[in-house]
């Protein structure tokens, strides 16, 4: 941070490994102890982007922020989902679940939010500082007992719980706040799309969801491609397959995403003369099964280079890239990878097997191996964080 020598700026560092830490404690008491100072005449600006949540922790008395963080170290280990564990996030802390906006009222509040959150729900991202919290106690206390964890809570925890249990003013509302979405997946596609467009591609927006396992979205890419590319090869060419076309549906309904926009899609392939760019977004899922390095971008793309490399696609040329729009796919410099249907059978002429390394997910290994590393995508960092961008590109010959 540059700042000028005596500049009213006051920069805290925390939060190393995306993990609540006593420096992210110490910037956190003193945000409290701002906001606790303003007036009605005063306007609070509040900048909120994802990894917040790790930035902004304030147990409340006489929960520590060990206590803390074992109680959700424990909840993530037993499958609780994201929003489980900001439920209870939320009902220990004093800044989370709208407590940011609560200390700083009767002071007008707005807060421009980066959703790095599938469907920007503005009560999830950084565990919602300025938005009031819609659980009380009792979702609190289903939660811990769907996971075995009562009886074994901290007294300052339990505390803690039968103190909210018993306040009488109730939850409190935000109605001084204005909470403004500034970034997010869907714009992001939007303004690539118009780029896209402006390099004489027909470009259509899939969805801003895409959720799910990697291998089912890698099988969702590879069977739209091969749909795609027969709708765009000239009349006399191999033609539509009715099966791949009802499989391409069906992995597109198990998949279960609220935005999707695939036979709009489709349409616009139909009736494409030239280069077509389909893109999509959002932040797919990588079991973990062996210790290589990687992340899921990278994983992404490796999968969907296999699926178009199963079968011939016909008179059309296919490109699929992944990135990270932070511009860092994992524990990697790369923000992701892009990859065409030879890519197998030229890995394989440089010794190079595939399925070893997707079964180690060491990707980032074997694209830094491939062609001396030409497939990786290198952004830098970007300094900001909306999710992934997916693009399939197609042309006919």
């Amino acid at each position: 941070m540059l700042l000028k020598p005596h500049s009213r700026v006051q920069v805290f560092e925390g939060a190393e490994d995306n993990l609540p830490d006593r420096d992210s404690l110490r910037a956190a008491l003193a945000i409290r102890q701002l906001a606790e100072g303003l007036t009605a005449d005063d306007l609070l600006l509040v900048l909120i982007s994802g990894g917040g949540s790790a930035l902004l922790p304030a147990p409340i008395p006489p929960v520590t922020l060990e206590e803390k963080q074992t109680l959700t170290k424990l909840l993530a280990a037993r499958g609780a989902t994201i929003q489980e564990l900001n439920t209870i996030r939320k009902a220990l802390s004093q800044l989370k679940g709208g407590g940011l906006a609560q200390a700083a009222y009767p002071a007008q509040v707005v807060s421009l939010i980066l959703s790095d959150v599938v469907g920007d729900p503005v009560e999830v991202i950084a565990s919602g500082p300025t938005v009031a919290s819609v659980h009380n106690v009792q979702d609190c206390l289903h939660i811990l007992n769907r996971y075995g964890l009562r009886a074994a809570l901290p007294r300052s925890v339990k505390t803690v719980l039968a103190r909210a249990d018993s306040d009488p003013h109730g939850p409190h509302t935000c109605g001084h706040v204005l909470n403004v979405i500034i970034g997010s997946n869907a714009l992001a596609l939007a303004e690539a799309r118009r780029q896209a467009e402006a390099l004489g591609y027909r470009a259509v927006v899939l969805s801003a969801a895409m959720q799910g396992d990697v291998k089912s979205v890698a099988t969702f890419y590879g069977l739209l491609a091969r749909v795609a590319g027969a709708h765009l090869t000239p009349p006399g060419g191999a033609g539509v397959s009715v099966e791949e076309e009802e499989q391409l549906h069906e992995q597109a309904a198990a998949l279960q995403l609220p935005d999707l926009q695939l036979k709009e899609a489709l349409e616009v392939v139909k009736g494409a003369q030239g280069p077509i760019c389909l893109l999509a977004g959002g932040e797919p899922t990588v079991q973990l099964q062996g210790s290589g390095k990687g992340g899921r971008n990278q994983e992404l793309a490796l999968r969907v280079a296999t699926e178009l490399g199963q079968r011939p696609l016909g008179p059309v040329d296919v490109l699929f890239l992944s990135g990270g729009t932070d511009g860092r796919d994992g524990p990697t410099d790369a923000a992701g990878a892009w990859v065409m249907p030879e890519l197998a059978s030229q890995a394989t002429a440089e010794g190079l097997d595939v399925a070893t390394f997707l079964a180690h997910n060491d990707t980032h290994t074997f694209f830094h191996r491939f062609q001396g590393g030409a497939h990786l995508l290198y952004t830098g960092l970007t300094g900001t964080n909306v999710m992934d961008v997916h693009f399939l590109f197609l042309r006919p010959r």
